[in-house]
């Protein structure tokens, strides 16, 4: 591919770009790189965002030369700390909201068996060559004579303007180089609701395998990408589609199908696991409550079961659901941490309140709720609302219609018994002084009869009932107070 140096700026259908860099940062880019006689661009999401105007924070600087040097003395205008990669001959500035990232301009050529790209100085066109998609290897020129012109030699804009995501190169090449990079186009078509181009896609499924390659925190930071994006769906289908969800997360793959016996068949689990996600999307941005949504019914393949007379049974999959978790955050690289135990209690608990959905609310089921739930509460309210995916419009009526007392029953319990976190008056070490006892089997039997007869509702969530019951029910045991 030729490029002609002189014929290269082109017109933007922003107009003149300068008028959009409004930022000071940019004019001092331009002077220091006039002064230094460097050619800058700013290339890469900072000018996809532009056209798309969406907010950006992240700059990316391309210069013919050393982008360390000039990261130096724009470093030293603004008086501010650089710092240095020399191994990827990077270097980077954070200046007040804005991160700047410099790099020179570079051509890369790569081993089929490896990731790590053979790196050498190169021209523009050579770094646009090596950019993943045509709407991320846009560039505008930061010189004061060319100051916001537009460099588009693979037709970025009108990519843009298509929604669509394209590869400047063959996307077999720029797939099998970079294997990310496929993740990264199902991300964007996510995250922008675009299309990825039918020679892209067609390449993406060709190069699947090639993932394997990419670290797995790599791969999990762009799928936590497609999770936090408005209509995550998008990507998991995309992902589904391709074969790639099969490679990077089989569990989720194998929610996909229907079985029929006897002309009785179940929900795809996995379009409704991806209806679900969707409806939590709608009411929280948290990535940790999406991921319970995402992982709700896990383990549905592993428990179902065809019971004659009656159907399709999936009894205990929030069980095994929960105890898979630790396993797939392990395998993800996520953190095994409180995040973790948040995502795996709510897998276990997601389908109490929709048992209480369905029946008459009980002040004990209510309490019970609120003393296993804790502060995770309201987020299992909010997945438990997103797991109503039914197309009878008077069953979701109805069922929501329940949720709502049953939230109306949770606030007034709570309010009334105080329920949440709660620990019972009586402890094992009260029961262990009063009674003498060393720890063992008495004091456990003691001790969960105070705490079932308060979620009972036979005694309140008081010292006093709680020790009046305990004391009788020693007795009952043989057992009496040292201290009377």
């Amino acid at each position: 591919m030729e490029f002609n140096l002189s014929d290269r700026h082109e017109k933007s259908p922003l107009g003149d770009l300068g008028v959009h860099l409004q930022n000071p940062i940019f004019k001092t880019l331009s002077v220091i790189a006039d002064k230094n006689s460097i050619e800058a661009y700013v290339v890469g999401g900072f000018v996809r965002d532009l056209f798309l105007n969406r907010p950006s924070k992240d700059i990316d600087v391309v210069v013919i030369g050393s982008g360390i040097d000039y990261a130096e003395a724009v470093g030293r205008k603004l008086n501010t700390k650089v710092a240095i990669f020399k191994n990827f001959g990077t270097a980077n500035i954070k200046f007040n909201d804005l991160e700047i990232e410099f790099v020179g301009a570079r051509k890369e050529s790569y081993r089929s068996e490896s990731r790590k790209p053979i790196v050498e100085d190169g021209t523009l066109e050579d770094d646009q060559l090596r950019r993943d998609f045509t709407i991320n290897a846009l560039a505008i020129n930061l010189n004061t004579n060319h100051f916001g012109s537009l460099l588009d030699p693979f037709n970025g804009i009108q990519d843009l303007q298509n929604r669509l995501i394209r590869t400047p190169l063959d996307p077999e090449i720029t797939f099998s180089d970079d294997p990310l990079r496929m993740m990264r186009a199902i991300r964007f078509a996510s995250q922008l609701n675009f299309n990825i181009d039918e020679a892209a896609l067609k390449a993406i499924k060709l190069q699947k395998e090639r993932i394997s390659i990419v670290s797995k925190e790599r791969i999990t930071d762009e799928l936590n990408k497609i999770i936090l994006s408005k209509k995550p769906s998008i990507g998991f289908k995309l992902l589904f589609d391709t074969g790639l969800l099969h490679i990077i997360f089989p569990q989720m793959a194998q929610l996909f199908g229907v079985d029929i016996i006897n002309g009785k068949g179940h929900k795809d689990n996995f379009y409704h696991t991806l209806e679900v996600l969707d409806n939590i999307c709608e009411n929280t941005d948290d990535l940790w409550l999406r991921w319970a949504a995402i992982l709700h019914d896990i383990a549905k393949p592993a428990t179902k079961r065809f019971e004659e007379g009656h159907g399709w049974t999936f009894h205990g999959h929030e069980d095994k659901g929960a105890r898979m978790v630790p396993k797939i955050f392990s395998q993800l690289k996520l953190p095994l941490n409180d995040k973790m135990k948040f995502v795996q209690k709510l897998v276990q608990l997601h389908l109490r309140p929709i048992v209480l959905a369905q029946d008459v609310v009980t002040d004990s089921a209510v309490r019970r709720l609120l003393f296993d739930a804790g502060e995770e509460i309201e987020s299992l309210m909010l997945l438990c609302n997103a797991d109503v995916t039914t197309k009878n419009e008077y069953k979701k009526a109805k069922y929501r219609n329940n949720f709502e007392l049953v939230k109306q029953k949770l606030k007034d319990v709570e309010e009334r018994d105080k329920i949440r976190n709660w620990q019972p008056p009586i402890s094992g070490n009260d029961i262990m002084e009063i009674f003498a006892l060393d720890a063992g089997r008495e004091v456990g039997i003691i001790k969960n009869a105070v705490r079932e007869a308060i979620l009972e509702g036979e005694i309140t969530n008081d010292y006093n009932e709680a020790f009046n019951f305990m004391v009788n029910l020693a007795k009952q045991m043989g057992l009496n107070p040292v201290n009377k």
